[in-house]
């Protein structure tokens, strides 16, 4: 057989990139100053527009000298890229949830399916788009792939957030403290407070070792920042995109690298805490082979209230998406 009647060997450091806009561009520019990928390719129906962030990022690459190779290619470029990232959909509007971004980006997904499984894609799909988890469960049963090679970014931004709002009240770099927010990449979010720690030891015990003036922590302010941090980014410049765009290109490395690193991401479960059928906001074990191992952590018993919630709202809507797919 010819290699186009087979899977195609996957090139390592080929990424492409479904969305030329502002996520997709600052994604492709954190994967080039980082050196992870020497190949991009752009797919966008608005393929002038991506013809210019190609242009403009070649100048970039010119600049610092390396040989990276940006273009518009189509979806025949899938078929031997070890990484698509999808960050196709329009960017929430002022005011707007992401829940009620459903509608519009599941037609997106409609028009990306198809090609993208006649490609032959065989890699590791990164998702970015909104409403975060939908999309992801709504890939996973349309696209055939293992759970671990289709995920989205899910709560890795909510959870760089929580620790920049953590370091601020406790006064500590953000790089020692470990806590994560879990479930929906939405306003059904939480935080399994029962494991913050700073540097492994536990927070309250880290507090009273500090005599810190701090003693007790309200989460439901925290989480309430960590949840208006978006929409305060989105209502003052129209969208986010450097940190989401960070956040992939540390999931890049991480695949690349092997590195076996724990990261909160949005994944098919299936029988993790209780539930089935739905993609959600879980710590998981990041390796070359993509999503490795869903962590199933021990939840206090709010906790686990707040993950049942928080799934709950995130199937409401995934049948509401697969509805007219299976009806």
């Amino acid at each position: 057989m010819t290699e186009s009647m087979t899977e195609k060997k996957i090139r390592t450091r080929k990424a492409v990139i479904i969305g030329a806009g502002r996520v997709g561009s600052h994604s492709a520019l954190c994967l080039m100053f980082q050196h992870l990928v020497n190949e991009i390719v752009f797919l966008d129906v608005n393929e002038g527009a991506a013809r210019a962030q190609a242009l403009d990022l070649e100048d970039l690459a010119s600049g610092l000298g390396d040989s990276f190779k940006i273009r518009v290619g189509d979806y025949s470029d899938c078929a031997d890229a070890h990484f698509v990232i999808l960050t196709a959909g329009r960017s929430r509007r002022p005011g707007e949830t992401r829940l009620q971004m459903l509608d519009g980006t599941i037609k997106v997904l409609d028009g990306v399916i198809g090609p993208l499984k006649e490609s032959g894609f065989h890699g590791i799909l990164i998702s970015v788009s909104n409403p975060a988890d939908i999309v992801v469960e709504y890939l996973y049963r349309n696209l055939g792939l293992a759970r671990g090679r289709v995920f989205g970014t899910g709560t890795s931004l909510d959870s760089a957030r929580l620790r920049r709002t953590l370091s601020g009240i406790i006064n500590v770099n953000s790089k020692q403290i470990q806590a994560i927010c879990m479930g929906e990449h939405g306003d059904s979010s939480f935080i399994p407070t029962s494991h913050i720690s700073v540097q492994g030891i536990p927070l309250r015990e880290y507090l009273s070792l500090q005599h810190s003036s701090v003693h007790d922590i309200d989460f439901n302010d925290v989480m309430t920042k960590v949840r208006e941090s978006g929409s305060a980014i989105v209502s003052g410049k129209g969208c986010t995109e450097f940190g989401i765009a960070s956040v992939v290109a540390g999931i890049v490395q991480s695949v690349l690298h092997n590195d076996h690193v724990v990261v909160p991401l949005s994944v098919h479960l299936d029988g993790e805490y209780g539930e089935s059928g739905i993609s959600a906001g879980v710590p998981c074990v990041l390796s070359d082979a993509g999503v490795e191992t869903v962590l199933e952590i021990d939840l206090s018993y709010d906790e686990r209230r707040a993950m049942r919630h928080s799934c709950d709202v995130i199937r409401d809507y995934v049948e509401k998406a697969m509805g007219p797919a299976e009806g």
